[in-house]
Parts: C-alpha cells; sequence; structure tokens
C-alpha cells in the first residue's frame, strides 16, 4: 500500500456513493466478498438510508489491496486486517509530523524576524541584567505513550 492508497484529499474519492455490486465489479470480486471484508472490519462502507452499503473509490482500491495480499502475497485476513490498520496508523503519523515541521518552520521564522527587529540581533530575545551561576536539574515527566 502507498501514500496514493491512503492519501487521496479529493473528496470524490472519498465519498461513499457506490452500491455493493458497482464496487464489487470494480474489485473484481463478488458481492458476498464485500459482505464478508465487511462483517471482518477489513473495509469499512457507509450505509445508505435504507441500510445498503455503499462504498468509496478509495475502498475500491483498498479491495483490490486486500485482494492483492491475501492471493499474491498468501496473507490470511487477520494479517491483512493488521496490516491496513498498521498503514493507517502510519499515514496518521506522517501528517503529523508534516504538521509539526510546517509549525516548527513557522516558529524559526518568527524568531528570525523578532531577532531582525532586535537591538542586537543574535543575542536572547529578552534581555536578560546578570548572569546567574545556579544549577538546574531537569527531568522530563513521563507521559504515557499516545
Amino acid at each position: 500500500m502507498s501514500g496514493e492508497f491512503l492519501g487521496s484529499s479529493d473528496p470524490a474519492y472519498e465519498a461513499k456513493v457506490l452500491m455493493i455490486s458497482v464496487a464489487a465489479r470494480m474489485a473484481g470480486m463478488h458481492p458476498q466478498t464485500l459482505r464478508q471484508y465487511d462483517r471482518l472490519g477489513l473495509v469499512q462502507p457507509g450505509r445508505a438510508a435504507g441500510g445498503g452499503r455503499r462504498y468509496s473509490v478509495r475502498d475500491v482500491v483498498l479491495l483490490r489491496e486486500v485482494q492483492r495480499l491475501s492471493q499474491d502475497d498468501g496473507i490470511n485476513l487477520a494479517g491483512v486486517k493488521r496490516i491496513i490498520g498498521l498503514e493507517r496508523l502510519l499515514e496518521q503519523a506522517q501528517q503529523r509530523v508534516a504538521r509539526l515541521e510546517a509549525e516548527l518552520d513557522a516558529a524559526y521564522r518568527r524568531v528570525a524576524e523578532l531577532e531582525s527587529l532586535a537591538r542586537f540581533p543574535g543575542r536572547d530575545l529578552v534581555p536578560t541584567n546578570r548572569t546567574s551561576t545556579a544549577l538546574v536539574v531537569w527531568r522530563p515527566r513521563r507521559t504515557p505513550d499516545r
């Protein structure tokens, strides 16, 4: 699976509008296979007002990937489910890293901007009148894993 598989931001790619028969045909599968994958939690289709399953193009790409992993690579469905879950976690982590990098870049730009306005560029933004010889011991707080 690739970023292309999970990363499209086009709303049409995510829209849950395909009936099960259409999605099955697009994925090259029998509709019963899609129902089974839904029960196993491999794919989460939307629901129409009448309760019928609705799939997106993203779901069809995922169905093809499930089929490839299970048939071509011989991975059982539990393994496929785990791989899909890890791919989603990886995508979320990559998005978070990208956001944090953008925030860090913005912070560096802001510091550079403030330093350029300072009377003595390259020095502390907040001038201090005296130096201290105090020793401070810092210990990070332990936080539960996120």
